[in-house]
């Protein structure tokens, strides 16, 4: 059975029966994660294997795990900094602040996949423009150069570690000031206007991104749809302008910024017909459900053999790892990283 288009979530710290047949549903292809999910270390990494055990080739397991605001299991796990105080170690020493990204890669990566996780959807690649509170200081910086440089070597740990990258929300969610989880935002701007927000996802297609996520936004002087849902971004200007090669997951159609599509087996058609290869739906099993049964064409060949781009590579256990010198010195300099207005670090 190859991997499905949808990836979806469970409710608890161990799988239900309904949701081992609902995971066994040929449509099915993923789980993301949430905090609800981990009560410790063990206990995730038995819940990932037990996710795994189900399929050949096994379901992708993913979850958001940025660092800062947005990291969904606490203890246990080192306490990540956000991308905006990385990016405020670059602007006081680049060099510091394109090692501590690449630590902060790194150590996310080799703490997720010594659980057995695939992969986080991170980095975030959005501008720091000062407008949008959702994404704040889940943004590195207001400079796109600034923020390709820091993505490049968060990725690069990320890779070092047994881990691709998914960035996101092409093609740049800083530019405006609604949140997409609970209302549809319009940006008015031109192309020529959003080159720079775009800058970083082209400088990481060249870098070798695995994985993009468009954003719920609609651009409104380019398309009438949002991103996720236009064959203009995903296929005019993601596949054939950036010249991207790899997946692209949908947001979650769960949020209100999906909601113009229809209901949820139209958005799930809209967003794969429109060049998504997966997408999200998020705590509603029920939808997921109707969403799978309401998909009857096979998987793009395509998209199954980008998807398996994603499974995340051999790692130690959590044992190995926390005896490592290399987790040690990450795990001390991050920690101390939130108590340290300029973290000094030998680079």
């Amino acid at each position: 059975m190859s991997l499905g288009p949808v990836m979806l979530d469970v409710e608890g710290i161990c799988l239900t029966e309904a949701e081992r047949r609902l995971l066994c549903h040929p449509r099915a292809g993923g789980v993301i994660l949430f905090t609800r999910n981990f009560e410790s270390l063990e206990q995730l990494t038995e819940l990932v294997a037990d996710i795994h055990a189900l399929r050949t080739p096994r379901l992708l397991v993913a979850v958001d795990h940025e660092g800062g605001r947005v990291q969904r299991f606490r203890e246990g796990f080192t306490r990540l900094p956000s991308a905006a105080r990385l990016g405020t170690q670059y602007d006081a020493h680049h060099g510091r602040g394109r090692e501590l990204a690449r630590m902060a890669g790194w150590l996310m990566a080799a703490e997720l996949r010594a659980a057995g996780v695939d992969f986080s959807f991170a980095p975030v690649l959005d501008l720091s423009h000062g407008i949008s509170g959702v994404i704040g200081d889940r943004a590195f910086h207001r400079d796109p150069e600034v923020v390709a440089d820091l993505a490049h070597h968060f990725m690069s740990g990320m890779q070092h570690a047994g881990m691709e990258a998914v960035g996101k929300h092409f093609p740049g969610h800083g530019g405006v000031r609604e949140d997409s989880h609970l209302a549809l935002p319009v940006d008015s701007r031109h192309l020529n206007e959003l080159e720079s927000d775009i800058l970083p996802f082209e400088r990481m297609i060249r870098y070798g991104l695995a994985g993009i996520m468009p954003a719920h936004v609609v651009y409104a002087q380019c398309d009438r749809h949002p991103a996720g849902f236009s064959p203009y971004w995903l296929n005019q200007i993601l596949r054939r302008r950036l010249g991207f090669g790899g997946v692209i997951f949908s947001d979650d159609l769960s949020m209100a910024g999906a909601e113009c599509m229809g209901d949820y087996p139209d958005r799930a058609r809209a967003a794969l017909r429109a060049g998504c290869d997966m997408v999200l739906v998020c705590n509603h099993p029920d939808a997921a459900r109707r969403v799978m049964d309401a998909l009857d064409e096979d998987p793009d060949p395509v998209s199954i053999a980008r998807l398996a781009r994603m499974h995340g590579r051999r790692s130690p256990g959590w044992e190995a790892l926390r005896a490592s010198e290399a987790w040690r010195r990450a795990h001390e300099t991050l920690e101390g990283l939130h108590d340290s207005p300029l973290m000094e670090l030998d680079v």
